[in-house]
């Protein structure tokens, strides 16, 4: 695996290369979930390329930036055991280098004030932001990014496709823990009583779905989702059961998209997400 830190080198290798490139982003402290991501990446494409930069513009809290973990010599040995073909890891300097010009903003459609947009303001503008970064660097044929994070994945896609880039974005479906516990960087926050308590998220999803197939009112499977993550060591910040292409909330007579749930939720003093893809009940 080669190691690029300016973009430069990185341009200049990848320039003399024939063939497709997936581009998987990520902010390192990686797990198996993005190992699953980069193995999809690779073999699928002739290059491989997988990015590890905490990016500073789309943290709320300069403490929560601190607290991010960075575990730069474990993630690359698990991208070389992989088999990823290039890995970046470049300074906030060569992301945003002073003479870089303000980039062009990008209406957001709306999807980026809802759920997270709503608790973290200007959190999407930030990742939006990075992103087109990224790819302006990378120019990949395909870019890989995980289910987990539903809502930046819907404003990712809205960008690419008002922006006019051909890259294809590809979405990974969220890789569990056996318990259910959807894999996070932020997972390795959680102290043992903590992460054993968390799988209270994913079980709440659940009952959500039970709910949906049998047509509950939404309001409702809401209201009783931030019920069941009201207890001790949890603090639930909402629980939206929305379009899952326009991130509205969800009616059942407009089901043409389908709908998502999505929670967040303080486990101690860690942030988690995790979100459902909510299917009716089919009769046969």
């Amino acid at each position: 695996m080669l190691l690029f830190k300016e973009v430069k080198s990185l341009q200049k290798y990848l320039i003399g290369k024939n063939g497709s490139v997936g581009f998987v982003p990520t902010m390192g402290a990686l797990h198996a979930g993005h190992m699953s991501i980069v193995r999809h990446a690779r073999t699928e494409n002739d290059i491989s390329v997988c990015s590890i930069f905490v990016n500073p513009t789309q943290f709320n809290e300069s403490s929560d930036l601190d607290a991010y973990p960075r575990l730069p010599g474990q993630d690359i040995a698990k991208l070389s055991e992989e088999g990823n073909d290039i890995l970046f890891m470049p300074s906030v300097h060569e992301i945003y280098p002073t003479e870089l010009p303000e980039p062009k903003a990008v209406d957001l459609n709306g999807l980026d004030q809802g759920m997270e947009g709503a608790f973290r303001p200007g959190h999407f503008a930030g990742v939006a932001q990075v992103v087109g970064r990224l790819l302006d660097i990378v120019n990949p044929h395909r870019l890989y990014m995980g289910q987990k994070d539903y809502q930046q994945v819907a404003v990712i896609d809205h960008v690419i496709r008002e922006t006019g880039r051909s890259v294809e974005l590809r979405v990974h479906p969220t890789i569990r823990e056996t318990d259910g516990l959807a894999m996070s960087s932020r997972n390795l926050r959680l102290n043992l009583d903590e992460r054993n308590q968390a799988i209270r998220i994913y079980q709440t999803l659940q009952e959500i779905q039970v709910g949906f197939s049998a047509e509950m009112p939404i309001s409702q499977l809401e209201d009783e989702a931030l019920k069941a993550l009201d207890r001790p060591g949890f603090k639930p910040e909402y629980v939206a059961i929305v379009d899952r292409k326009t991130l509205l909330p969800f009616r059942y007579q407009q089901n043409e998209n389908g709908a998502v749930a999505c929670v967040a939720c303080w486990v101690g003093g860690v942030r988690l997400i995790d979100n459902i893809l909510l299917e009716p009940l089919r009769l046969a």
